[in-house]
């Protein structure tokens, strides 16, 4: 007897035509295909360098929430590419008033339970909130769901994520997020579909959930799922204009693992800059002056947040110096903010409020910080040079305005009389020059080179590529930019050459969807990426670009810095000085495309 379905294995299937189980590659049709603003540029390259046309325009959307002002040059250019495109191929554009395109996809009914949906944002999993499959894509992906509206994916693993307990008073949606990060770390999903359940789970409405959603990406995973309840079902039937019905896993579905997490009596959590994982107790660094507050992100900027942050700002100010800035997800939600006079209330409060938009996540128009300056932020991430070039601190709405109003971290019932004061500012630190590009690497079978050993685990795309360079679009620009934000390898473009092997430690490439954080290996003419496991949007944009990796664990092998070795992609043998080992070669499919020079040649 065959056993049942997940959720995202029985979404797979209706989208396939197949019965697809973990580890099969299966080819799935693609309900909505968003490309971004900054992304959706590349899109358009790609699809015109191909020849290609959009298959199905009623399908096909750009959503312009990077940078909603284009007050950026080339987001400027990269935004009038997109929209001569659309009216060319038909295809509807979300323009700089219509905010976050997941959120929007949301709203405007476009995604609803059951169905699949694929963006260049590495954030998109947060369909899962509504039981959809939503994923992150790099611009070769989308452009290939552009012209043929399917994408290759491969079936992953289901685990299921009991949280057990009632949370402590105040407690939001946000810190039940940072509890199961600080649980599970930065890799502990990585790779499999996550179905979230328990008590606090039955209690979240759909903000809380696309908040717990939003962040499965930094836990590693390919999406987190939660089962629709009546009031998101009816929530969707009423955006899509039409009665929806959710995918529900069966019974006796089969399920990778079960991870439990205690949330009994949680309180408000933060996550120190750097590392979302890296989550304490408020109460452990309440009193850490602050320069900024930002609330927004694809995380926190639904109405519900808007009201949780205004219920703690009405009637007081902002700490003198400093600067609160809130952005809504999308124009619905600012609308409704104007309604019920939450903008009113955050103006009277000093803050400055945007237009609806990603914010400062992608260095867009509103959230940055400077260097030295310390930020609390509602966002998913704190990577190094993420938001700014600041602390970031990752909090929930509620502990982002009581902060701003304290001027130190403050939760909302202990906010003090009289606000913290600056005593002092703090220098800028100078930023490292990276090298020149240098062409690129051809494609061997056979790999030979000298190791270039990069042992760190979760190195991610910011510090691979940094989002300061996310506008670029050309190849040769890119080598330069290599591990720019990588602490002790800020130099590596400089010392690279033609035919390195590139060794690294495991969850390399987590993060964003960014396509340029291969592209620039591409540019130096790195011969092979070898790390124990990599992120599951930057394995798949590595695949599809014709650029070789191959996931071991050749760091334990102790080879030294300088050493060559000779990889063979087809058997996967490994040999060099004193070595000879077998890893996991290429997968027919990585090989397919890496011969023919990429997913869309």
């Amino acid at each position: 007897m065959t056993a049942g379905r997940t959720v995202v294995e029985k979404i797979l299937a209706a989208h396939s035509g197949t019965d697809p189980r973990p580890g099969a590659i299966v080819d799935v049709a693609i309900d909505v295909r968003v490309a971004r603003d900054f992304g959706g540029a590349n899109v358009v390259k790609n699809l015109r360098g191909a020849g290609l046309a959009v298959s199905d325009p009623a399908r096909s959307f750009f959503t312009f929430d990077c940078n909603p002002g284009g007050s950026d040059q080339k987001y400027a250019a990269n935004q009038q590419i997109c929209r001569e495109f659309a009216r060319e191929q038909g295809v509807r554009v979300f323009d700089i008033d219509r905010g976050i395109g997941t959120h929007v996809a949301i709203d405007e009914g476009l995604a609803v339970p059951g169905s699949t949906l694929v963006s260049t944002d590495s954030h998109a999993n947060l369909l899962g909130a509504i039981g959809a499959f939503g994923q992150g894509m790099g611009d070769l992906d989308v452009a290939h769901a552009f012209a043929h509206g399917r994408v290759w994916f491969k079936v992953p693993p289901t685990v299921r994520v009991v949280l057990r307990g009632r949370p402590g008073p105040g407690a939001t949606a946000k810190d039940l997020t940072l509890a199961v990060l600080r649980k599970l770390g930065a890799s502990g999903l990585l790779g499999v579909a996550a179905e979230f359940s328990g008590e606090a789970v039955d209690g979240l409405g759909l903000a809380g959930r696309i908040t717990m959603a939003s962040m499965a990406t930094e836990m590693g995973a390919i999406i987190a799922l939660f089962e629709p309840d009546r009031e998101v079902i009816d929530w969707c039937s009423r955006a899509a204009g039409r009665a929806v019905q959710p995918v529900l896993a069966d019974p006796d579905a089969e399920y990778a693992g079960r991870i439990e997490v205690d949330v009994d009596g949680i309180g408000h959590l933060l996550s120190r800059p750097g590392h979302p994982e890296d989550v304490i107790d408020l109460r452990d660094v309440a009193g850490r002056k602050i320069g900024s507050a930002f609330i927004g992100s694809c995380t926190n900027g639904r109405i519900e947040d808007l009201r949780a942050a205004a219920a703690v700002l009405r009637g007081r100010r902002t700490a003198p110096g400093v600067v609160l800035k809130i952005v809504p997800a999308t124009d619905r939600v600012w609308r409704e903010a104007l309604r019920e006079g939450l903008l009113a209330t955050f103006k009277e409060a000093g803050a400055l409020v945007g237009n609806a938009g990603c914010a400062g996540c992608a260095e867009g128009q509103i959230g940055q910080n400077g260097p030295g300056e310390v930020s609390v932020s509602t966002g998913n991430r704190n990577f190094p040079g993420k938001q700014g070039k600041g602390e970031v601190w990752l909090c929930s709405p509620a502990v982002a305005a009581a902060s701003a109003v304290a001027g130190a971290i403050a939760a909302p019932g202990a906010i003090p009389e009289h606000p913290a004061e600056f005593a002092s500012g703090t220098p800028a630190p100078r930023m490292a020059r990276a090298g020149p590009a240098v062409g690129l690497a051809e494609r061997p079978v056979r790999i030979r080179g000298r190791v270039v050993l990069v042992a760190r685990d979760n190195i991610d795309t910011d510090m691979i590529f940094h989002n300061r360079h996310l506008a670029i679009t050309e190849l040769a620009e890119m080598g330069r930019h290599t591990f720019g934000n990588l602490p002790g390898f800020t130099d590596f473009a400089a010392r690279a050459r033609p035919g390195d092997i590139v060794i690294a430690g495991g969850n390399f490439g987590c993060g964003s969807s960014r396509q340029q954080a291969v592209d620039c290996f591409r540019a130096l003419g790195v011969g092979l990426l070898v790390a124990k496991s990599f992120g599951a949007i930057y394995e798949r944009n590595a695949i599809n670009s014709g650029f070789p990796i191959l996931a071991a664990d050749l760091l334990s092998a102790g080879l030294p810095d300088g050493a060559e070795i000779e990889v063979d992609l087809v058997t996967g043998e490994v040999t060099g000085p004193g070595l000879r080992l077998s890893v996991e070669p290429f997968s027919p499919v990585q090989l397919e495309i890496y011969r023919r020079g990429g997913l869309l040649r």
